[in-house]
């Protein structure tokens, strides 16, 4: 530490502790008055890439076709056929009771659908009002065997075993929402593209606080509307099993999970600082000043996240635990190393004591702090909003850490004085010194299992994937995992996909039905005879003149036209041939109804006029939600099978090239949208993701090195042991065919940031050793009876603190956890066996004088 620096930090700590202490207090105090504004944020927005050209398209088709959100209730009685009445009178309750839940525009079950085959109705009939299940006299046998069987209905209101069935509340179009965030879009797109003006930065400022504010609002409103059905539900579970899904059932949930894990995870980490800081250090100085730091710390961050309203994700929750760990393992490197000069010079005062233990151990922390930020802020080239959220979050925190550390750890031990000397009851240097006496006698075998894993590690990460399954990240006890499966299984699929298509620029429109007035006067007497499109249409209320003159004022349409329904047709029987589709529905249901009803299929003319007379009811349920006219486009909705061994990219792919090879679909004029796309999209990413995270880790990492050790070959050995620890995690879930997920990327660069903090510590401890000793195998003994006993003591700190991560609900951080667990102790075992054996090889350090024989090793 320079001089004038020295000089400021004893006045202003070492020699004023208690004012240092006080200030330390206060600055907590004023950012926890910030604590009860903290959030908490689990939306659709916080998973998606950034700058995504696939939501931009996602927002536009929910404002062309409507809302796209919705909670589904699935219903399975239990006493009696689920057609049994008293059991259709319960489900007729329940929608009652959830359409009057404040936000459900309009409802959709088994119970209102229109019946077209109970009995089997006329063409001509799709303009009349439709008898529904609840009708007085239908046949509710035949009812269900339609729900059953039905192109329209199949796979979408009863299960194959006709014991379950849903009710769907649609939610309201959030139109404020969507204008909002498509503003805030497009001035961040132009900030990162082209820079932003003056204007343009105050009005992005501006809109991106109204979206905020309004996403909280609407995110307390979602959470209640929630609550609220969950509520309605459970007086109804005496006489059913319900189950409830949908995205807002979702985002509540993953908002509840993060609460319940930040309380777990706290709880947890503060009972094992305590555990482990009684069982190290035996003294209640050693467990109260790291404890203090530790809280000082989190709340400080945590409040100053509060007041700028920057909210916690699914993926920034573990940034609590994590924090914590980091900086208890700097409060435990400072009071080992004090512990190690107050053993060796028993006769210093405690001002000479803490300033040689803060200069000595000032570098090294600070630039395993930075080797750290470095792994961090290398999150934020991953392009997926919630990774780079969290490693701007650990950069500020652990920054934080690093200052807290050297205030509060020296201050206190200037307030709690000299103590006694550290007792001998500590035996861990006695366990690091194996690790040396193993690199002595063992230095090929060491070489040689480090190769051994390079080499698998090179395999499994050859092996490692992206796809995982959605329903996966939730124990399969949870709500989530139990209704997501009910509806994969039995009603059709959860994942939403949308095809959209535009008609071809060369297509041949149908001819308008005014120029068609002959053709239909020869189509009343040709063989059909008296048919759904003879002597009804002309003697109905529309009469024949009404008719012909509505269908000219009828907008044509190349998807309502017998070619358009055939490329359609075409390309639906492909996608309901494939066993990780569920339910498809299409304009091909209508034309597929039409056709069966009218006993032949319909020729252009027909079609126009079986448009123009449908029915309100009938229209808005099998034709709008499939077409727009003005633009003639056309979409197919499908749900997609998590169950049914789903690989996202794999299919889109498979179906695009049968609709642009085989359907003969222009690739212009198609394009995929829904969650499944932008779920797939972030997937996709973490490969690119990974790479550049360890690029990014690996260049910032060694460029520090360099400055740190100014030796090329100093700097490839401590990067080596650390690198071969990420290899060995990113390899052992190629291996076990453990996906990568947005959580599991993060694991690598975290590894390395932390893991070199080891090789920091370990190579600043051996030169200071080999300067004394002259010899390298003696260094090496010394330097793990010293600084051994810190990275053995902050490494299990860390491997066990993130094995706490297990108890939480949520399956990736379970994994995070555990990995990390894993690479922690890859890169402690490289620590104390790999690196040591690559610097006696190397001799980076200069020639010894002293040879083994008449070394110290200290042992």
């Amino acid at each position: 530490m320079p001089s004038p620096l020295l000089d400021f930090y004893q006045k202003a700590i070492l020699d004023r502790p208690l004012r240092a202490i006080i200030a330390v207090i206060a600055i907590t105090s004023a950012m926890a008055m910030g604590l009860p504004n903290f959030k908490l944020d689990a939306s659709a927005d916080s998973l998606t890439l950034e700058h995504d050209d696939d939501l931009n398209f996602f927002r536009e088709v929910v404002q062309r076709y409507g809302s796209d959100n919705f909670l589904i209730v699935t219903f399975s009685p239990k006493q009696g056929d689920l057609f049994d009445q008293q059991n259709l009178d319960t489900l007729a309750a329940l929608k009652a009771d959830l359409s009057d839940i404040d936000g459900v525009e309009g409802m959709l079950s088994m119970l209102d659908v229109p019946l077209l085959y109970s009995p089997k109705i006329g063409i001509a009939d799709l303009k009349e009002q439709l008898n529904t299940l609840m009708s007085e006299g239908v046949d509710q046998q035949a009812a269900k065997q339609e729900f059953l069987n039905s192109p329209i209905y199949k796979d979408v209101l009863l299960s194959p075993d006709g014991q379950t069935t849903g009710v769907l509340a649609t939610l309201a179009l959030d139109r404020q929402y969507l204008d909002l965030v498509t503003q805030r879009d497009a001035l961040r797109l132009i900030r990162d593209t082209e820079g932003l003006t003056a204007e343009q930065d105050t009005e992005l400022a501006n809109v991106s606080q109204q979206f905020l504010d309004y996403r909280t609002e609407k995110a307390a409103q979602d959470h209640e509307r929630v609550a609220q059905v969950r509520a309605l539900m459970d007086t109804y579970r005496d006489r059913a099993t319900i189950f409830l899904g949908g995205p807002d059932m979702i985002t509540a949930d993953m908002v509840d999970f993060i609460k319940n894990d930040l309380m777990v995870f706290g709880t947890g980490i503060l009972l094992f600082i305590i555990a482990t800081l009684a069982l190290i250090f035996r003294k209640l100085r050693w467990v109260i000043l790291p404890l203090a730091t530790c809280t000082f710390c989190l709340v400080t961050i945590l409040g100053f996240l509060s007041w700028i309203d920057w909210r916690l994700t699914v993926i920034s929750s573990n940034f609590v635990s994590l924090l914590l760990i980091i900086t208890l393992a700097l409060c435990i490197h400072l009071i080992v190393r004090y512990r190690e000069l107050q053993a060796e010079s028993p006769e210093a005062d405690q001002r000479q004591l803490v300033t040689s233990t803060v200069t000595s151990m000032a570098k090294p922390c600070l630039y395993t702090v930075l080797t750290t930020i470095v792994a961090f802020t290398s999150l934020v080239v991953s392009n997926i909003r919630p990774v780079i959220d969290f490693g701007w979050m650990m950069t500020m925190g652990i920054s934080l850490a690093l200052i807290m550390a050297f205030i509060v750890i020296p201050a206190g031990m200037m307030l709690f004085g000299k103590g006694t000397a550290a007792a001998s009851k500590d035996n861990s240097a006695v366990f690091t010194t194996k690790f040396a006496k193993f690199t002595e006698h063992y230095g090929s075998l060491v070489l040689l299992i480090a190769a051994t894993l390079a080499a698998l590690s090179a395999y499994g990460i050859s092996r490692l994937e992206v796809e995982n399954r959605f329903i996966d990240y939730f124990r399969s006890d949870t709500e989530i995992y139990q209704g997501m499966e009910i509806i994969d299984t039995t009603l059709g699929g959860t994942t939403p996909l949308d095809i959209i298509l535009q008609a071809p620029t060369f297509a041949a429109l149908p001819v308008a039905v005014e120029s068609e007035a002959s053709e239909y006067d020869e189509y009343e007497e040709d063989d059909y005879g008296e048919s759904e499109y003879g002597d009804e249409y002309a003697e109905d209320e529309y009469g024949e003149e009404d008719a012909i003159e509505d269908n000219s004022s009828l907008k044509d349409s190349y998807w309502f036209s017998s070619a358009g329904l055939a490329d359609l047709s075409k390309l639906q029987d492909f996608l309901e041939a494939q066993p990780e589709i569920g339910k498809v529905s299409s304009l091909v249901q209508i034309y597929q109804v039409a056709t069966d009803l009218s006993g032949h299929k319909l020729n252009d003319f027909e079609l126009a006029f079986m448009r123009q007379s449908l029915g309100d009811e009938i229209y808005q349920q099998m034709v709008a939600p499939f077409l727009l006219v003005d633009i003639d486009e056309a979409r197919i909705q499908l749900r997609a099978m998590e169950t049914a061994g789903l690989r996202r990219a794999d299919l889109l792919a498979k179906i695009n090239d049968f609709a642009v090879n085989d359907v003969g679909i222009a690739q212009s004029d198609i394009r995929y949208t829904g969650l499944l796309v932008l779920y797939n999209n972030m997937l996709q990413s973490l490969y690119k993701s990974q790479i550049l995270t360890l690029g990014a880790v690996f260049i910032g990492i060694m460029l520090m090195f360099l400055v740190l050790f100014r030796s090329l070959k100093i700097s490839l050995i401590a990067m080596l042991p650390n690198f071969l620890a990420a290899g060995v995690v990113l390899g052992g879930m190629g291996l076990f065919a453990i996906p990568l997920d947005m959580m599991t990327i993060t694991i690598a660069a975290i590894t390395v940031g932390i893991g070199v903090d080891h090789s920091i510590h370990y190579i600043t401890r051996f030169r200071r050793e080999f300067a004394v000793q002259n010899n390298y195998l003696a260094s090496m003994h010394r330097a793990h009876a010293s600084i051994g006993q810190a990275l053995f003591y902050t490494a299990i700190t860390i491997i066990v603190g993130f094995s706490i991560l297990a108890l939480s609900n949520f399956i990736p951080s379970i994994y995070f956890g555990l990995l990390t667990g894993l690479a922690m102790t890859a890169a402690l075992l490289g620590s104390m066996t790999l690196l040591p054996k690559l610097i006696l090889m190397a001799q980076p350090f200069g020639e010894e004088t002293i040879p083994d024989s008449q070394a110290s090793s200290g042992q």
